[in-house]
């Protein structure tokens, strides 16, 4: 792999997008502190653990500095933090501040403008999406948005990167949601109501579909995947009504798998 990989973050799309590098060579991961560096180190742990296939954790340095992340040449870093678009913004201004002029910046954003995002660094020509789908290790697809100012140098080694990671990227318009949520959460959503408006179990409603229409997850399991936080998040960004039931769990901090609750219980 050819460029030199930062990933700033330390959740689940950050740590599954450092296992899926470090296949492939040395990764730099970026926490805010130092007890988000000791929690992270422990989601690396259990990530590679799950990965199984030979991904060596000495290839992953875990700093606290976004001037760590820079290289000489060839740096090209990941935002990888929630779907706010605020602590985004705040997040890429101060990557752009320390790292170097040739560097390329990209954020994992599921919904939010790409060139909104862009806005708050420099480099608007060296800026775009790379939104991955977690679990990051096994998802084939990478969603590769720019905005109207990423120069096609920019898109090539995007482009590059994902194929060198072993995934398979697709340029996406940067509307809302690009293709896949846009199309998905509404039908998540109407899985919801339809639970809502029958009184059905959420084990029910997964079987159906995953009996009946092939799929691999029911929708109200993978709701809890992406997190019911996230979900809310996506579905107000695409503006796609958010429903009761999904409110109510967040305020009861059901997150889904993350929190070991959601529609289904985890242990």
């Amino acid at each position: 792999m050819e460029e030199r990989l930062g990933i700033a973050g330390t959740g689940t799309i950050a740590c599954g997008l450092a296992v899926t590098a470090a296949r492939h060579a040395d990764v730099v991961v970026c926490a805010r502190s130092r007890e988000s560096a000791e929690r992270a180190a422990g989601r690396l742990e259990k990530a590679f653990e799950r990965a199984g296939d030979g991904a060596d954790p000495s290839r992953v340095n875990v700093v606290t500095e976004p001037a760590e992340l820079a290289a000489a040449d060839r740096t090209f870093v990941v935002e990888a933090i929630a779907e706010d678009a605020g602590a985004k913004r705040e997040l890429l201004a101060a990557l752009d501040a320390a790292l170097p002029a040739d560097a390329v910046l990209a954020t994992t954003t599921s919904s939010l403008s790409v060139a909104d995002l862009a806005t708050a660094t420099g480099r608007h020509d060296r800026f775009l999406g790379l939104h991955v789908f977690n679990p990051v290790p096994k998802m084939e697809l990478v969603e590769v948005a720019a905005g109207p100012d990423t120069s096609p140098r920019t898109r090539e080694r995007a482009l590059a990167l994902c194929r060198a990671l072993g995934k398979t990227p697709v340029e996406v318009p940067d509307v809302p949601g690009f293709v896949v949520n846009r199309l998905l959460f509404p039908y998540l959503f109407s899985a919801v109501a339809l639970l809502e408006e029958t009184g059905m179990s959420a084990a029910g409603v997964d079987a159906c579909m995953k009996l009946g229409a092939g799929h691999p997850m029911g929708p109200l399991a993978l709701l809890d995947l992406v997190g019911l936080d996230v979900a809310a998040a996506i579905g107000e960004s695409i503006g796609t009504p958010v429903p009761a039931r999904i409110r109510e769990l967040l305020d009861e901090g059901a997150l889904g798998r993350k929190s070991g609750r959601g529609f289904h219980t985890y242990p």
